[in-house]
């Protein structure tokens, strides 16, 4: 049975909100903790500090970003761009032999952790999809 449309809309409501929230709430992390973002970005790339708190400031703009209504779609496509941007760090995580707290991080983790990216990317998409209609279209 399909959701009645005030359902998809509190769903959608919902969603966006945990979406928003929770790269606010990473993004801060940038800033409180940056060392095990640090971690791991990739060698080859430079200024490892700078770059951390770049995507922290983007990561609490563009999750504010989709909270508004009026900035909801082109956030949710920053969202998607930062995501495949950082993917690599994700990658090097997976791959270089990082450690975190002295610790490697079990394979599982990745495993989990790598596929998680095409899950945020597509819920961020969901989000740059025009709103539901305001009023159910009337039967044909």
């Amino acid at each position: 049975m399909p959701l009645s449309l005030q359902r998809r809309r509190q769903l959608r409501k919902i969603s966006v909100f945990v979406l928003g929230l929770g790269f606010v709430g990473i993004g801060l992390l940038h800033f409180i903790r940056p060392e095990p973002f640090e971690a791991i970005v990739p060698p080859f790339l430079p200024w490892a500090r700078a770059i951390v708190y770049l995507s922290g400031v983007a990561e609490i703009a563009l999750g504010v970003g989709v909270l508004v209504p009026r900035t909801r779609r082109l956030a949710a496509w920053g969202l998607i761009a930062l995501l495949v941007a950082v993917f690599p760090a994700n990658l090097y995580h997976a791959f270089g032999d990082v450690q975190l707290a002295s610790m490697q991080a079990p394979l599982v983790y990745h495993v989990i952790r790598l596929p998680m990216q095409l899950v945020l990317i597509a819920w961020a998409w969901w989000h740059t999809r025009p709103e539901l209609p305001s009023d159910p279209s009337p039967a044909a």
